[in-house]
């Protein structure tokens, strides 16, 4: 046990300095982390450290996707939901069955394990490709699609892993029942993840405690993936519909106090598990050669290779048509949105990035079939699907920010978020001048003193001037010059209220109350950045 504590320190370790390096040479950490993690695999000494699959299915997954979801709007994925569901249902279908013609006619594989291997290597992350996307300010749309879609293709791609998982084991397949159960699937795991949102927001607001709620927001995925995986079904759809069910509703529900722990609380969780998540997928490199030692190394090669292609053209040979014939064959569609640029288009097809789910639902295969043969081209499907996984990571991760740097997908999306931040100061301001109407109104309908009065005037007055008048050059460097000041004048504070703490003038407990508040003021700082800096 010691020892074990004792690697996971070590892997901290490498993670903090990982993050560290990436981003001084502006690398998303995913792709770094993995490099690492395969360095490491094969040093002299070094133990060997297994992913358990059910960690990834059963731990990791649910809180990552959660996350996403709490994070997503449902406005946003309701606006784009046809294109998300053409990708996340659609392309997962379409590559598994393109790499399972592949690999049948070109390899030899038979229709029930290339369909599997299809079933595994078709959904992308969503991890890697979303730290780049933000990173290179895309457009808005852009960004919600594929976020939706990594959200929701994990389940299209588990049930797939099912169906074929089973179509071996038993050497049975029905399309219909198949294809019932798919959907029955999906509208279950709809409903009962709307109710476990449902029901975590009423015991939330019924706690009324930050580490209570807190602890119950840890629980809700747990809850609403657990339960319909354990009955069959995938649980990301339950928990999507969940996270999503509280992002919509939670604002009006959750308190100030849980929310600002949350927040913290959450980016470490998810800091954490996504960077270990990637470090040991690279970790898993040796005992995946070791394994596949039995199957010639050329040949593992080429089907690696072959399929690496294979769901890079499939996901290009998809989007395309999926993109434009809705608008080509229906005038609601296009009296609703605008077709995106083939630009935008190209970037969405090129961030078809494999993650840790692939290499997971790789590693759950059964070493044996039930009449206690071994299980057809295990090794080679491991292989296979670690391959597909470093290839589309490094390859289409280290190449993504040239591309959209080459295509000005990225000036596409800066007069965008220039609007947004325009109508954001714009509901800012209308939000103070609904809050001076209301204090108006509490003047007349209540007896309050001319004192109570001035002091929320001015603190309305205050928090409205520090909103800047436009967005343009001048006004842009203004606010970063005084957002820069401001942060000297807390560092000034700062120094004073621990020099009255060491000379006893103060107590700690007034002392921590008084850098609360200016922690507070210097996230709400970070909170304001506007203009260049984010777009």
């Amino acid at each position: 046990m010691e020892a074990k504590f004792q690697i996971f320190l070590i892997l901290l370790a490498v993670l903090a300095a990982t993050s560290l390096v990436a981003r001084r040479v502006r690398i998303a950490p995913a792709i770094l982390l993995m490099l690492v993690g395969i360095t490491m695999a094969f040093i002299p000494g070094m133990p060997a450290i297994e992913l358990p699959p059910d960690l990834i299915l059963l731990l990791v997954l649910p809180p990552l996707i959660y996350s996403a979801s709490v994070a997503m709007s449902w406005r946003e994925f309701r606006f784009n939901l046809r294109a998300i569901g053409l990708l996340a249902i659609g392309c997962v279908i379409f590559t598994a069955c393109a790499v399972a013609v592949a690999t049948h006619y070109l390899i030899g594989l038979p229709w029930a394990v290339g369909f599997l291997l299809g079933a595994i290597v078709a959904p992308p992350d969503v991890v890697a490709p979303l730290a780049i996307a933000r990173r290179l300010g895309l457009p808005r749309r852009i960004i919600v699609v594929l976020e939706g879609e990594g959200l929701a293709n994990d389940a299209t791609a588990l049930i797939l892993y099912r169906f074929a998982l089973a179509a071996i084991m038993t050497g049975v397949f029905s399309l219909p029942k198949a294809s019932g159960t798919f959907v029955a699937i999906l509208a279950g795991e709809i409903v009962f993840g709307l109710a476990i949102g449902w029901l975590s927001l009423r015991l939330r607001r019924w706690a009324r405690d930050p580490q209570i709620e807190i602890t119950l927001s840890l629980l809700t995925p747990y809850i609403a993936y657990w339960i319909p995986e354990h009955l069959g079904g995938s649980g990301v759809i339950a928990t999507v519909a969940c996270g999503l069910f509280i992002s919509w509703n939670g604002p009006l529900l959750i308190s100030a106090a849980t929310r600002l722990q949350g927040v913290f609380f959450w980016d470490l969780v998810i800091y954490l598990i996504e960077g270990l998540l990637f470090l040991l997928t690279g970790f898993q490199m040796r005992a995946i050669v070791e394994r596949s030692k039995g199957f010639p190394l050329d040949d593992i090669l080429v089907a690696t290779v072959l399929v690496a292609a294979i769901v890079i053209l499939a996901r290009f040979l998809w989007v395309y048509p999926a993109t434009y014939l809705p608008h080509l064959l229906s005038p609601r569609v296009r009296a609703r949105e605008t077709a995106p640029s083939w630009r935008a288009t190209f970037v969405v097809g090129f961030t078809g990035v494999r993650g840790a789910v692939s290499l997971a639902t790789a590693l759950a295969l059964p070493f044996t079939l039930p009449d206690g043969s071994g299980f057809p081209d295990r090794g080679l499907i491991l292989f296979v699907a670690f391959g597909v996984i470093l290839i589309t990571l490094v390859g289409l991760g280290l190449t993504l920010p040239a591309l959209v740097k080459a295509l000005g997908v990225a000036r596409d999306g800066q007069s965008e978020h220039v609007f947004e931040h325009e109508n954001e100061i714009a509901a800012r301001r209308d939000a103070l001048a609904a809050a001076f109407a209301s204090l108006d109104a509490m003047t007349n309908d209540r007896e309050l003193s001319d004192e109570v009065v001035k002091l929320l005037r001015a603190r309305h007055e205050s928090r409205a001037n520090q909103l800047p008048s436009s967005l343009d050059d001048d006004a842009y460097e203004a606010t970063a010059n005084a957002r820069a000041l401001v942060r000297e004048l807390i560092a000034v504070e700062r120094a004073f209220i621990h020099a009255q703490l060491r000379d006893g003038k103060i107590t700690d407990e007034a002392r921590r109350r008084i850098e609360r508040d200016l922690d507070l003021e210097e996230a709400s700082l970070a909170n304001r950045e506007y203009g260049k800096a984010t777009a």
